[in-house]
C-alpha cells in the first residue's frame, strides 16, 4: 500500500518581502512566518526592497511606512507601475494620511502597530488565498457568492462589487462588510464585528471597528453617493438595511 502524499507539503512554499528600519520587528515577524513553511526575504530599507523585489519577485511583501531611503508609500508607488505583488502595509496609530495614500495607490491591507502576528499571518494567508483563485478563475459566475440588491461578495475571492463596479476592499473591510450583509436587518453589536474581522483571541478597541465601517463607507459613496445600507444603531452596532424596509420607504 502507497503512503498517501500531502499535497500541501508538496507545493512550493510561498516567499515573502519583509521590508522594516526595526530589526527586532524583522527577526521576530521572520520567525513567525518561517514557523508557517514561508521563506522570508528581508530588507531593512525601500530601497533594497525595491532591488530585491524587482529581481527575485516574491508572492507578497509586509511593508512599514516609514522607513528612511525610500518609504513604504514611495515603495509601493514604484511597485505599482510594474507588479500587483499583494501588499500588506504595516503603520502606526498616527499614520492615517499615509494609510489612506497607500489604500489609494493599491495597498491590499494595512495593521496597525503594535499587532498580533497571528492576525499578521491571517492577512497574509487570506491575501495569498484571493491571489492564487483570482489567477486561477477566469468564468463570470460567482459559485460563492452574496447577492443583496446591488451588493454582490465572492467570499472565496474576497471579491466585492456594487452596480457591477469592483471596490478594491482591505481583507478587514471585506469581512466587515460580509458579515453585515449575510443577514440584512440583524444588528451586529462591535463586538461581534471584531469577532468576524479579527477573531474572539485578538484584542481590538471599538473605535478601530468605526474606523473600519467609516471608510468602507467612504468607498461605497466614492462609486454611488446615494450608497446608505449601513446603518448605525447608536449605543450598540452596525446592520446592513434590510431591502424590504428600504423599498418600504
Amino acid at each position: 500500500m502507497h503512503d498517501s502524499i500531502d499535497v500541501r507539503r508538496v507545493k512550493m512554499s510561498n516567499t515573502i518581502a519583509l521590508v522594516d528600519d526595526d530589526r527586532n520587528i524583522l527577526t521576530s515577524v521572520s520567525m513567525a512566518l518561517e514557523a508557517e513553511d514561508f521563506v522570508v526575504k528581508t530588507y531593512k530599507d525601500g530601497e533594497e526592497a525595491l532591488l530585491g523585489i524587482f529581481q527575485t519577485p516574491p508572492d507578497l511583501a509586509v511593508v512599514d511606512i516609514k522607513m528612511p531611503r525610500l518609504n513604504g508609500i514611495e515603495l509601493l508607488e514604484k511597485i505599482r507601475r510594474k507588479s500587483t505583488l499583494p501588499v500588506i502595509f504595516l503603520t502606526s496609530k498616527d499614520d492615517e494620511v499615509d494609510e489612506l495614500l497607500g489604500l489609494r495607490l493599491g495597498a491590499d491591507d494595512y495593521i496597525t502597530k503594535p499587532f498580533s502576528q497571528r492576525l499578521l499571518l491571517e492577512r497574509i494567508k487570506a491575501l495569498l488565498r484571493r491571489q492564487e483563485l483570482n489567477s486561477s478563475y477566469t468564468g463570470n459566475d460567482y459559485p460563492t457568492s452574496i447577492i443583496r440588491g446591488h451588493l454582490l461578495l465572492d467570499s472565496a475571492r474576497h471579491l466585492c462589487k456594487w452596480k457591477g463596479l469592483e471596490l478594491n476592499l482591505t481583507v478587514t473591510e471585506f469581512l466587515l462588510i460580509e458579515t453585515l450583509s449575510k443577514r440584512p436587518g440583524l444588528v451586529k453589536t462591535r463586538d461581534q464585528l471584531i469577532d468576524a474581522a479579527y477573531g474572539e483571541t485578538i484584542y481590538v478597541d471599538d473605535r478601530t471597528i468605526d474606523s473600519h465601517i467609516k471608510r468602507l463607507r467612504r468607498k461605497f459613496k466614492s462609486f454611488d453617493e446615494n450608497f446608505d445600507e449601513i446603518e448605525t444603531i447608536y449605543g450598540i452596532g452596525y446592520r446592513y438595511k434590510n431591502i424590504k424596509e428600504k423599498l418600504e420607504t
